[in-house]
């Protein structure tokens, strides 16, 4: 039962670092710079804590061992850059769409990524057939999509921003897959964490640069210390999961973060000008399609052999 408090909590933190993330965004008028804010202070902490804790020093350099032997391929470590494109859809979209309907979005986009990462075995845990829940769930994914934006059909621009964080947590459906090879790969999770945590900040910079010198530099940092907390939530939510997983595996894990995410978001939003009635259809068909694509199928799956 801790547990599955734990990951509800993380879940939470993820919601907020959505709703963070978003205002930095729009204090600078620049989502961009407002992700690489939010990535190069995760990735700060997270060198700290690899620094700190000698087996996950140790594990670093196995990192690069296994890209060497092809154990890795080289695109399975860029999961990052995935990381960087959510952030940067948090920075760019949560101001105008609101935390309730980025994450409507965001998790019926991952939903439906689990299912195809799944079925091409592109994760650590090899391939999964798609059984009727996890279609069933990923049909009902997109009707929550759908929910969510209808009241925005007479708004092109909203409905077509929406798009932002679904494609974003496409991608970070693919970024947890390959995460996970890095993991096999180190057996360290803070490390693999790092490495997603450092190729996105890589890709954001790159971005940044080639903005500025098209716009011009952002708005002036904002003075209020709330704002810059972004990564360090990342970090937390990822740790949630981390530490949960033992005691009450993957499945409970993600039902629990998914929750905790749009618990949050509602809350979040209620506490604004309002809710509207069709994010609140949304927000209940995600969890029903987040819950019904993650049942496991009738037949027991063979687990594959350690790496």
């Amino acid at each position: 039962m801790a547990a599955v408090l734990v990951t509800v909590l993380g879940g939470v933190g993820l919601a907020t670092q959505s709703r963070v993330n978003g205002q930095l965004g729009a204090h600078l008028r620049d989502g961009l710079v407002a992700a690489l804010i939010s990535f190069s202070i995760g990735l700060v902490l997270l060198a700290v804590g690899v620094l700190v804790a000698p087996k996950a020093r140790a594990a670093v350099p196995k990192v690069v061992q296994a890209v060497r032997e092809r154990r890795l391929r080289p695109w399975q470590v860029l999961g990052g850059a995935a990381g960087a494109l959510f952030v940067t859809a948090q920075g760019l979209t949560v101001a105008a769409l609101g935390v309730a309907m980025f994450t409507v979005a965001a998790v019926s986009g991952q939903v439906l990524s689990g299912l195809l990462m799944d079925r091409a075995g592109i994760g650590p845990g090899g391939p999964r057939p798609i059984t009727p829940t996890r279609a069933v769930g990923a049909v009902l994914a997109v009707v929550a999509v759908t929910a969510a934006v209808s009241d925005e059909f007479d708004s092109p621009s909203r409905l077509w921003l929406s798009l932002i964080p679904a494609a974003a947590g496409l991608g970070l459906g693919w970024a947890q897959a390959v995460n996970g090879r890095v993991r096999a790969a180190c057996g360290s999770v803070s490390v693999a964490t790092l490495v997603n945590f450092g190729v996105g900040t890589a890709v954001l910079a790159l971005a940044c640069v080639v903005e500025v010198l098209v716009r011009g530099l952002p708005a002036g940092l904002p003075s209020n210390p709330i704002l810059y907390v972004g990564g360090a939530l990342g970090v937390i939510g990822v740790s949630a999961s981390v530490f949960a997983v033992r005691y009450i595996g993957v499945l409970m894990v993600s039902l629990g973060m998914i929750s905790g995410q749009i618990a949050g978001a509602v809350l979040f939003d209620l506490t604004g000008p309002g809710i509207e009635p069709a994010t609140v259809v949304g927000v209940v068909v995600t969890l029903l399609a987040a819950g019904v694509a993650s049942l496991p199928s009738g037949r027991p799956r063979k687990e594959p052999a350690a790496q």
